[in-house]
């Protein structure tokens, strides 16, 4: 098999003369995974067409199925990478940044590792939805500045590792793009369950509000080998073990419990889970710290939940380490590669570049 490499949209073949930073790569591709087809009663027949209006008698529906883009570097590790966004994201998410660096879906091609970025079932390219929902064009960007933790607006914070632009603000709210059914993690997280059936074993990296899903899914399917998620919107308990609701301002947080025989399905593979800077422990009437207040404050309870029953998690509050300035967004903040060999060397340490 020859070696394609794309560079600046020129296709070459062979790698001769190929610049030392190309990125090369050996296959590449997209496909459904999981998902539902509803089957109409009656029967189908074509001489009732008209004009397209809906006819939808003995006819069939396919929807609630997650879109999957794949890429497979050369000499890849045995355990590909799964990304999984957040709300109100894309597969976006993990692609090129803001400002246009390369974000954590090129960032770990380099590496070695197949990459598989999700968009989740009703949204992005997997739209087409079970369900019926109303989207409404509601202006809200100024808000989502300020829970992203970038800033209170129109200020940044000090030291934020955001680019301050105009442009990349620019990019940034327009990577925003809407749910076309209700969430409902349930769908998204069969879908996942789906996606780990077909390719085998990987690791799953989640952001927000995939978190809860990440965890669903890893309770579904043996063959995601660890989760790493980043500051994930809520969590799994054991049923009997779950932590009293955490009223902010931005709505009161209760876990999710679970049976316990579900519960210990986590305990078997290592977690780490990644929060950023602006964060504070009291209460605060900023948008931004008093939503990921209590997701944090929950996320060390999780921790400490999976560990008492026997697993592996641990929890990197990054400013404690001497990592200042990530907003919402690590993977795209302006220190990605440093947030990146974060994760390369749990990876490495947990001795997931090799395992199968």
């Amino acid at each position: 098999m020859r070696a394609v490499a794309v560079l600046a949209g020129v296709i070459l073949c062979g790698c001769a003369h190929l610049p030392k930073d190309a990125l090369i790569i050996k296959e590449q591709g997209s496909f459904a995974a999981g998902g539902v087809v509803a089957q109409h009663s009656g029967s189908y027949d074509s001489s009732k067409f008209d004009n397209f209006k809906p006819y939808p008698e003995g006819q069939t529906f396919h929807g609630d199925h997650a879109h999957v883009f794949y890429q497979i570097p050369f000499n890849a590790h045995p355990l590909p990478l799964v990304f999984l966004h957040g709300a109100g994201q894309s597969s976006k998410t993990w692609e090129s940044t803001p400002d246009g660096r390369e974000g954590f879906q090129n960032i770990f091609l380099r590496r070695g590792f197949g990459v598989y970025l999700i968009d989740q079932p009703r949204r992005g390219k997997a739209g087409r939805s079970a369900v019926a929902a109303n989207i409404e064009p509601i202006a809200d960007e100024q808000m989502w500045y300020e829970i992203f933790r970038i800033g209170k607006y129109p200020d940044y914070f000090d030291g934020v590792q955001f680019a301050r632009d105009e442009e990349s603000l620019e990019q940034f709210f327009r990577q925003m793009t809407p749910n076309t059914g209700g969430f409902d993690d349930e769908v998204v997280s069969e879908s996942i369950a789906a996606l780990f059936e077909k390719i085998g074993g990987g690791i799953l990296v989640t952001h927000s509000q995939g978190g809860i899903c990440g965890w669903s899914a890893a309770v579904k399917n043996q063959n995601i080998k660890a989760v790493a998620a980043y500051e994930p919107g809520n969590y799994l308990f054991p049923e009997g073990e779950l932590p009293e609701a955490m009223p902010s301002r931005t709505g009161t947080l209760t876990g999710r419990a679970v049976s316990k025989s579900d519960f210990l399905k986590l305990t078997k593979i290592p977690i780490v889970i990644y929060f950023g800077d602006n964060i504070k422990d009291e209460v605060t009437d900023e948008l931004g710290a008093e939503n990921w207040r209590v997701r944090l404050a929950l996320g060390r309870l999780f921790v400490e939940a999976i560990n008492r029953h026997g697993g592996d998690a641990t929890l990197v509050e990054l400013p404690k380490i001497g990592v200042y300035g990530n907003t919402h967004f690590p993977m795209s903040d302006l220190n990605n590669i440093e947030i990146a060999d974060l994760l390369s060397k749990w990876l490495k340490d947990k001795g997931l570049e090799e395992k199968k």
